[in-house]
């Protein structure tokens, strides 16, 4: 039995595995982690290994007792992956998208497969039938749109997340919605139409906390899965386990 702990921008995802099958999933804030960790191990007395994918802020006192609880891996750009690297900076290559990666090396291998994961920013990474992974691209999310436009102007209103109705906006609200979602559904099926014509045999993912707002209205044929970083991250732990 094996514990992913996968720390976002603003929460942190916490997941059993056993037998390739997702036991238990949960969502909780950073400051709630090691409470919860620790429930966990109280209910699951098999699991036995833990993996750490962080990109937000677990401090190190946090991960020094989640290392007395498991047999802990933590991963970065050292840990053993079961495909060839090829990125030009793989020190900066975050650990959401190397388990991204690893989820589809596992669930479609030998396949070119382009990762869209949309989430605090939408993130694009390609891997190929030969299993290398060659890079993609990273642009802001939903609500980063949403918020830049509040941040960055002076009069434009803070709104939430809303299909529009149109593409023409009929008022600043209207306007807002039709600008962001059409601006992201957009330029999701571009990049898609992109490397379509490079790939004709593309495999295309979308996953990341947007997935289901943003599925239904995207033009290309996606395997839609929310939880696939966790299963790239399950993956990567039973591959660093052999």
């Amino acid at each position: 039995m094996y514990l992913i702990i996968d720390v976002g921008n603003s929460f942190v995802k916490l997941a059993v595995f056993e037998d390739d099958a997702l036991k238990s999933k949960q969502v909780v804030k950073l400051k709630d982690v090691l409470k919860a960790v620790k429930s966990l191990r109280k209910k699951y007395l098999e699991i036995e290994k833990a993996i750490i994918s962080s990109v937000g802020r677990l401090t190190e006192s946090d991960t020094l007792v989640l290392s007395t609880l498991f047999d802990l891996t933590i991963l970065d750009s050292a840990t053993k992956l079961p495909f060839t690297n090829l990125y030009q900076t793989p020190k900066t290559l975050g650990v959401d998208r190397i388990a991204l990666v690893c989820a589809a090396v596992k669930n479609f291998p030998k396949q070119n497969t382009l990762i869209i994961d949309a989430g605090t920013c939408i993130t694009y990474d390609f891997v190929n039938a030969n299993n290398e992974y060659l890079g993609g691209a990273i642009s802001p999310g939903l609500r980063m749109r949403y918020a830049s436009l509040n941040n960055l102007t002076a009069n434009l209103p803070l709104l939430d997340t809303e299909m529009p109705e149109s593409i023409i906006g009929d008022s600043t609200k209207s306007s807002i919605h039709s600008g962001v979602v059409h601006g992201v559904l957009n330029e999701i099926d571009g990049n898609i139409a992109d490397y379509k014509e490079k790939y004709l045999d593309l495999t295309i993912i979308l996953t990341g906390g947007d997935t289901n707002f943003l599925s239904k209205q995207l033009k290309s044929s996606i395997f839609a899965n929310s939880n696939f970083l966790l299963e790239g991250l399950y993956y990567i732990l039973k591959f660093n386990s052999i």
